[in-house]
């Protein structure tokens, strides 16, 4: 059987509400609601969702009702707290300076090798009690999901293996060795196995 990694799509930004309490925004949610249509959706036997409220709200709307979903608060997004919010220009070189410098802090944000080492040991704790026939969806955001998935590659980290530009992408891996089957997709794009 297999695990989903799945990223939120696109939020609605606001700079004056925290990073974490973002919510989808209207196209954000049309992509996810276009993927919980999906025969892989319907397929997912178990959501967790980081506990941040876009992931929340992704998972929601790809269990359909279906589940209730799970959170986890050890899957959040790598602690971009201590620079706040940065426009997107200023957001994309400090989030390839992350990725460069795994074992520094870019202006005080977790560091890369703090934040895998978070990932994957949540991803191994739900895992460990789970049923191995029983698809399930991890549901957070692209810079763990990233590091993640170079854990599972066993490559170093490196910002090339990032998910395409918007969010709402996916990775699969097999639960009986954890080796990745498919690279980013969008969402709902991706036919399933």
């Amino acid at each position: 059987m297999y695990a989903l990694y799945i990223t939120h799509p696109q939020v609605q930004i606001d700079p004056a509400v925290p990073v974490p309490d973002w919510g989808l925004s209207e196209r954000g949610r049309e992509r996810a609601s276009f993927a919980a249509s999906a025969d892989w959706a319907k397929e997912i036997g178990r959501f967790v969702a980081s506990a941040e409220r876009k992931a929340i709200e992704t998972a929601d709307i790809l269990s359909a009702g279906r589940l209730s979903v799970e959170t986890d608060h050890a899957m959040g997004e790598n602690d971009r707290s201590a620079t706040g919010f940065l426009p997107p220009d200023a957001f994309e070189d400090a989030a390839n300076w992350f990725f460069a410098h795994p074992q520094e802090s870019f202006k005080g944000w977790e560091r890369a090798v703090d934040a895998q080492a978070r990932i994957v040991a949540a991803v191994d704790r739900v895992l460990a009690g789970h049923d191995p026939e029983t698809p399930i969806a991890f549901v957070g955001h692209g810079g763990v999901g990233t590091l993640l998935k170079c854990h599972l590659l066993g490559k170093p980290i490196a910002r090339d293996g990032d998910q395409p530009a918007g969010g709402g992408n996916l990775f699969a891996f097999r639960l009986a060795d954890r080796a990745v089957t498919c690279d980013w997709t969008a969402m709902e794009s991706w036919k399933g196995f």
